[in-house]
């Protein structure tokens, strides 16, 4: 593989919180699809898999070229199979063996691999000349993806929906056309608050070829892929709120855990005579969040910060050293407050800048 030349240079943390109302954010198939949640703790869980889909299916919508993705059968395809699709106008034995480096042809159309790496093993392909083919010609090939989300918490306990937990579905039958009903689980939770923490590697960034575009493409990315992808019955009610996306000057360094330094303000939120319980939680309207942590560490750490990019709702308060100082979209006059360079990020003005081109 051609070693590339124009990987990002910076290394990000990131920290993107989004909630979800009278919805499954994230089912357990092990569990009949039920929303997961810690017994111990009572904290609903959403995976950084689950995450990574929704981006990869915006990636999708926006026309990039996806590696992981499912069929039209809504299965999985072989990895050859997918890997050829990727490549795209790829007929022949001949047609693969033309192309000089398949892994740099690879990366440049395999937009999620450049960000969340990708590992292809083709032993399990069928008996097919094209599959063989494109076998021999990777070789090997795992890519650890520079880019990584945790899986996220929710700030408040959840409870689950039992006024809403059992779906009536009506049917026919293909003989008669007589109509009846079946009783269906349809688990979901009140209300959460999810803190995803990831972080972008510069030196990750060499293996998959992550450039400073697909960095700052992320940005808006990871808004639209909540707002335009959630689209599904159990997973409508979600929305993002906050997105920080830290880009440090330091080689090597960051910050890190972020996402700790924020937490549910339950004084702030509650009325005069006691705080904010988390029965009591219903909607965003319900909660105000606490900054303080987030931004102090921030603050400290203001020497080794090159810019840090925000994205924020009008729609969830926050509140810095016990005080509320508006919504999650007054976060960046609290930075810059602070002596942080910060980048307003607007979503509607700058995705269609990292849309693909002609010559993508």
């Amino acid at each position: 593989m051609t070693t590339p030349t124009n990987t990002v240079q910076n290394r990000s943390e990131i920290v993107f919180l989004i909630d979800a109302q009278d919805c499954n954010p994230n089912g357990n198939p092990l569990g009949e699809n039920r929303p997961r949640i810690d017994p111990v703790t009572s904290q609903a869980a959403v995976t950084d898999v689950r995450l990574k889909r929704y981006l990869r299916d915006q990636l999708i919508d926006d026309g990039h070229g996806v590696f992981v993705r499912k069929t039209e059968e809504g299965t999985s395809g072989s990895r050859a199979a997918l890997a050829l699709d990727v490549l795209g106008d790829i007929a022949s034995v001949e047609d693969l063996k033309a192309i000089e480096d398949i892994s740099e042809a690879f990366l440049t159309k395999a937009t999620d691999v450049r960000y969340f790496g990708a590992t292809l093993s083709f032993n399990k392909d069928p008996e097919d000349d094209l599959h063989k083919a494109i076998k021999e010609q990777f070789n090997s090939g795992n890519y650890t993806g520079p880019v990584q989300f945790s899986p996220a918490r929710s700030l408040n306990s959840v409870q689950l929906n039992e006024e809403t937990n059992t779906l009536t579905s009506v049917i026919s039958t293909q003989a008669g056309k007589d109509v009846g009903g079946f009783d269906l689980d349809d688990h979901r939770i009140k209300y959460g608050i999810f803190p995803f923490h990831g972080l972008v590697n510069e030196h990750g960034a060499k293996d998959t070829g992550l450039t400073q575009e697909d960095v700052e493409r992320l940005d808006t990315l990871c808004w639209r892929a909540i707002k335009n992808q959630t689209i599904s019955r159990s997973k409508v009610g979600q929305e993002p709120r906050l997105y920080v996306r830290v880009e440090y000057n330091q080689s090597g360094f960051h910050i890190g855990d972020l996402q700790n330094g924020i937490s549910l303000d339950r004084e702030a939120a509650g009325d005069d005579s006691r705080p904010l319980s988390d029965d009591a939680i219903r909607n965003v309207t319900d909660i105000c969040v606490n900054v303080t942590e987030c931004v102090d560490r921030l603050t400290a750490a203001a020497d080794r910060i090159e810019v840090v990019h925000v994205i924020g709702s009008d729609y969830i308060d926050i509140s810095y050293n016990g005080e509320r100082v508006g919504s999650a979209a007054d976060l960046p006059q609290l930075l810059e407050d602070h002596g942080l360079s910060v980048h307003r990020v607007d979503v509607y003005e700058e995705f269609e800048h990292t849309l693909p081109t002609m010559s993508d």
